[in-house]
This record gives structure tokens, sequence and C-alpha cells, in this order.
């Protein structure tokens, strides 16, 4: 982990990428290797996971909760033993679970959808979703000296004949590429930088606006680096994060998968009580480097202007795949497909298994959405700033 920090002091971590390139080394190198089933053990006995997640995604944080509250040693098998690996981008953690090296994984939707069509290198299945937004992925900021917009459509329209970047192939490109569709929008240029490289434009300005996930896009915004101008309310286009497991781990340990999902249905719970703010934001804090406290607060519960994309509710808690995931899952797929980084423009029946998280809904007596995570006023926060 320390080693894992220092690097990340020296250079912020690098987006999504060409997903295509990222993806085609892992199947070239896991074809022979990882196409075997592992062994996870029978029934009931003890299970060894190794999770990997991501601190640095706001709306994948029920990951990042589940470490130091540890959920899931109520519901695993006694004896089990759980290691968090830290993933820096999601393709990260879906190359990892490829090579047999993780079990289960959170990531956002286009790494996760990805996972699941490398079936003939290591069978990967979305099974749940920790969380789903229209301004987490989906934020359009603009260099600091842009003007001040009555509402998202002048802002929008102000993209034209400017420069943008977003790192392609990611989130941000689905969405960019979307608005630039409906509103019509063509921008002298449209570049393919990582968050680094987006950072540093707009301090030395580069670039114009780009779009950019939490918590960068609080950072940047609190630094006085960029300023927010719309976010997915303006085309009501939703992001999300996804949870996925190995098929291996499916088929021989229901019994873990169903105690996992229970783990996470309960960090979920805990994220929507407001009570527990300062505890998520320390946590998150305590496995991430280069954020202050105050930034990662705001990812999570900054309130803005309706004049910014601003909204209510910042991350709602879906659990299980809810009809607003599975439209995103299709639309993300098919802009996958478009991009060439997938070779299917449709995912196969059984790459989706909500059954499991359903079940346990039911169960417990819940519905989906278990919760949100509301947005508060600046004043809510009592940190340091």
């Amino acid at each position: 982990m320390t080693c894992l920090k220092n690097w990340f002091g020296r250079r912020t971590y690098r987006a999504l990428p060409a997903l295509a390139a990222t993806f085609s080394l892992a199947v070239g190198s896991a074809f022979s290797a990882y196409a075997a089933d592992l062994n996870y053990g029978k029934v009931g006995e003890p299970v060894h996971l190794t999770i990997g997640y991501q601190p640095y995604y706001t709306e994948s944080w029920s990951g990042v909760v589940m470490q130091p509250m540890k959920f899931y040693e109520k519901y695993l098998p006694k004896g089990s033993t759980v290691k968090f690996s830290i993933g820096l981008q999601g393709a990260v953690i879906v190359n990892a679970m490829l090579a047999g090296k993780q079990d289960i994984g959170y990531m956002g939707d286009m790494p996760a959808i990805v996972s699941t069509t490398k079936e003939r290198v290591a069978d990967l299945r979305i099974v749940a979703s920790p969380g789903l937004g229209v301004d987490q992925c989906n934020i359009f900021l603009a260099r600091k000296d842009a003007p001040n917009f009555a509402n998202q459509d002048d802002a929008l329209k102000w993209l034209n004949g400017k420069r943008v970047a977003v790192p392609k192939g990611s989130c941000t490109d689905r969405f960019a590429q979307e608005v630039f569709k409906k509103k019509g929008i063509k921008p002298a240029a449209y570049l393919n930088q990582n968050i680094e490289v987006i950072t540093s434009g707009f301090r030395a300005g580069k670039i114009d606006a780009a779009v950019i996930w939490e918590p960068t896009a609080s950072r940047l915004v609190l630094e006085g680096l960029a300023k927010r101008i719309a976010s997915g309310t303006s085309i009501n286009e939703h992001d999300g994060a996804f949870i996925v497991m190995r098929n291996d781990l499916i088929k021989q340990r229901p019994d873990v998968v169903k105690a996992w999902l229970n783990a996470e249905l309960d960090a979920q719970l805990f994220m929507a009580d407001p009570k527990n703010a300062e505890k998520i934001v320390a946590a998150v804090e305590s496995q991430t480097t280069g954020f202050t406290r105050h930034v990662l607060w705001t990812s999570l519960y900054g309130s803005y202007p309706v004049a910014q994309g601003g909204t209510p509710e910042r991350v709602k808690l879906p659990f299980t795949i809810t009809p607003e995931a599975s439209d995103l899952i299709k639309k993300a797929t098919t802009f996958l497909y478009e991009v060439k980084s997938i070779h299917t423009p449709k995912l196969r029946p059984e790459a989706v298994m909500p059954e499991f998280a359903e079940a346990i809904l039911k169960e417990r007596g819940l519905k989906a959405p278990v919760g949100s995570v509301k947005a508060l006023p600046d004043s809510a926060y009592t940190g340091k700033r």
C-alpha cells in the first residue's frame, strides 16, 4: 500500500484509456493459463477472497466502507479471510480477475461490461450495483475563467468550438459524446487525455472543458482549477458502478456469493444513513492519497445549483440490477461496441445475474433501491477545509 500511495502521490491515477488495448493484453497473456476454473472449496468451508475495489471512484464506495466495517465477517463461513486490493482504474481490476488473482470486483459500468465479454479467458458476471447517479461520472467542468452560465443549456452551447478533453473509452467519453449528439455540439478538438493531463491542462489553460468523475471533479473545483457547468441531468443520462464476480466462484460457492451480497447490502444501508457521513469519509481518506477530507466529503455529499447540474440525490443505492441499471448496461454496451472496445452489440443473457441480489432483498423484506445518498449543504461539513 505504501508503494501505491507514493506512486499515486507522484502521478495522479490514470483514467481508462483505450479499453480495447488494455483488455487485449490481458486476453493474449491469460488465455491458456487461466481458462480453467479455480477451486473455491465446498459449500460451508472457509474461503479466501481477494476483492478489487476503487476508492478513487466515489460511486463504488460501498466497497471502501466494507474494509473497516467488516460486514462480511457476519456472513462468510468461519475461518474465511478477505484481502482488499486497490485498483486505480477498473481495467486493472478486470485484468486481475481474468488472471485469477481477484475474485470479486467493484468497478464502473464500462469495465464491468467489458469484463463479461472475455469468457474465453475467464467467465465474469455482473451480480449487483453499488451505486447509480447522474453526476458521479457525468460531470462537465470548464476552465476557471469560463462565464457564469444561467443554465446547463447555455453552458453546453459554449462548448461549440472549444477544446474538450476526456479519457476516451470511459464513462466520461460515453457521456460527452451523447451530449454532443443530443445538443448538436461540435467542439474544435475532442482530446483523449488521462486525469493527470487534464489536471495540468486546466492549470496551464490548454483546455477549455473536460468530463471527469468523482472525487477528482470535486478536487479540481475546490482547488480552483475548474468550475462545474453541467451533469447528466442535462440529458437525463445515468452513470453507475457494478459488482462483478468470477463464475467459478458463483457455481461452486453460492453460499459465499450470498454471504458477500448480504454484507454489501449492509454496506449500502450504512451509506444511506447521513449520520455515518463522518465514518464513511474517514474510511475513504484512510485508503486514498492526494485528496483532502473536504474534497472526499464533497464528492459524495456536495450540493450544487440546478444551473450546474445539481441534484438532491448524489448516489442511488440500487443493490440489485434495477431497470435503470439494466438500461445503463444496454446503452454502455452499445457505445463500447461502436468504439470497438468489445466484439458484441449485446451481452450474452447470463452476463448479468441479478437473481442472488433479488433473493436477498426478498429474504430481508426490502425493495430496490435500498436507499440513497442525499446532497447536503456545505455547512453540513464540519471538518478541516
